[in-house]
């Protein structure tokens, strides 16, 4: 019995080499007696196959590397076939972002022309794409069409549903229209005339149309928002007229980058709670149908600082401390409209709400005191004690923010950096105070584009941290001549469209 299977095994095996190159058949038995693996452009492709039929993880999982490492204009379309083909998950995602972030430059190439309709129609549906105007798409559809125009125009009906008129101006859609494409084609006119007869204003923004950018209230006037990005020298005020902005609580921002302000309003023995979402399209906010919750009076906390983050998709808001050592927090579902209570923490002592942060990071929930650190995992619902912070360095601890899979609070003097991986705690440089008698610099931290920054509010004065000089850098920023502050103790920052800004 057992020399038949053996006979049967070398079978199966010789059909899988007699499909093999001679190179790529020495190259595998180089690397099984050497274990020296020798990769290059023209046979990585092959040798992948080869490792996958043989179950060679580590001559599979070296080609995958090696392609990923080699993406560039000539290489990505093949690569991304290839990966489509194969199944090739990892290399797939590393082609489809190459793509995204290079699109403009990559549609003018014949590479791009030589795509299927459908690996086309993929490709512009991306929210990723980093175009600066809709017109691009639009443009590089038409060169895919007229590279082949005899056996592409027909196509054209299909693809024009995946080009975003919701993002085009009114001449744009009529140039489209007078396009020749356009008008050889009878079909497509209504497919575009439908298409913005019924626009989706759903469809959200490119990547490129969007920037990433800090919201502030104007500290004088509670309808008015600031959004800035220091580094792009971008600052726009909008004002709002006072019905039209909720009196904030909390701010924050979810992983979808959806926005949203809960608004306490202070009945005559408890505080009632309203949710409302920022509409980026319309620049407005707009009432959820949220389920009330009510914070009763015997619970504490000592400011206006509400609390309310995101895990999952679902919200968390800081109800109060019970007790004075029990802090009670509840958890709102936006697909049911139902809040919960969530398991309860035990404090050591009463945080006051200015030396205190709740933070989300990861899948979990962090709250830091001044001397305790807790971690909260929303799948047991239960809370664990981690590593405190350093006590000599906790001033400012409500200024804390989530930065990938850190936590960092500032001060003049010192940045605290805690990795929630490790579990363990690292002080940083401090940034430069510039005026040493005045007692409150309004200090508001945040992280933009991946790098931490510091607004003080007394002078406008806005540092970056440089985190592999240790060093901080004024940013001589030029911000309008007004006082900002957040609600909440954590510091919005999101994706935000600026021609919906200017109300283009």
């Amino acid at each position: 019995m057992i020399p038949y299977l053996l006979n049967v095994c070398a079978l199966l095996l010789l059909t899988v080499l007699q499909g093999l190159d001679a190179d790529i058949f020495g190259e595998l038995l180089s690397y099984i007696y050497s274990g020296t693996l020798h990769v290059s452009l023209d046979k990585v492709q092959h040798l992948y196959q080869a490792a996958d039929l043989l179950q060679l993880d580590y001559v599979r999982d070296t080609c995958i590397s090696y392609m990923a490492m080699n993406l560039e204009r000539s290489t990505c379309v093949d690569m991304y076939k290839f990966a489509d083909v194969f199944s090739v998950d990892i290399l797939l995602r590393r082609c489809v972002e190459w793509i995204d972030i290079n699109f403009t430059e990559f549609s003018f190439s014949e590479e791009f022309c030589s795509l299927s309709v459908n690996q086309l129609t993929e490709i512009i549906s991306h929210d990723e794409l980093d175009v600066k105007e809709e017109t691009t798409v639009w443009e590089a559809v038409v060169r895919w069409v007229q590279h082949s125009k005899e056996d592409r125009l027909h196509h054209l009906p299909s693809i024009l549903p995946h080009i975003r008129f919701n993002l085009l101006t009114s001449d744009d859609t009529a140039a489209i229209l007078e396009h020749p494409v356009v008008r050889e084609d009878p079909g497509s006119s209504e497919v575009i005339r439908n298409l913005v007869q019924n626009r989706n204003s759903n469809l959200k923004p490119r990547l490129g149309l969007t920037m990433e950018m800090a919201l502030l209230y104007n500290r004088e006037r509670s309808n008015e928002l600031l959004f800035m990005n220091p580094q792009e020298g971008k600052y726009i005020s909008c004002s709002y007229r006072p019905d039209d902005i909720p009196d904030s609580t909390a701010m924050t921002v979810t992983n979808d980058n959806s926005i949203y302000i809960m608004e306490t309003k202070e009945l005559e023995e408890d505080n009632q709670l309203s949710l409302f979402k920022y509409n980026h399209a319309k620049n407005i906010w707009e009432s959820e149908s949220m389920s009330s919750v009510f914070r009763g009076s015997k619970y504490s906390f000592q400011s206006y600082n509400k609390p309310l983050v995101e895990v999952n998709g679902i919200l968390y808001y800081i109800v109060g401390v019970r007790d004075m050592y029990m802090l009670q927090m509840n958890k709102y579902n936006r697909h049911t409209n139902q809040w919960q209570e969530c398991a309860e923490l035990e404090l050591d002592g009463m945080p006051h709400s200015s030396d205190c942060a709740i933070l989300s990071c990861g899948p979990h929930l962090y709250f830091l005191t001044k001397e305790e650190l807790h971690c909260y995992d929303p799948r047991e619902d239960t809370w664990s004690r981690r590593t405190a912070p350093l006590v000599s360095y906790t001033y400012k601890v409500h200024t804390a923010i989530a930065m990938g899979t850190e936590l960092f609070y500032t001060d003049k003097s010192f940045t605290m950096v805690y990795d929630t991986e490790s579990d363990c705690w690292q002080k940083l440089q401090g940034w430069e105070y510039p005026d040493e008698s005045v007692p409150d610099f309004g200090l508001m931290f945040f992280a933009l584009e991946n790098q931490l920054h510091v607004l003080l509010n007394y002078n406008n004065a806005t540092y970056v941290y440089d985190r592999s000089a240790d060093a901080w850098r004024d940013m001589k920023a030029t911000l309008p001549n007004k006082s900002y502050v957040t609600y909440g103790c954590n510091y919005p920052v999101a994706r935000i469209t600026v021609p919906y800004l200017k109300g283009e």
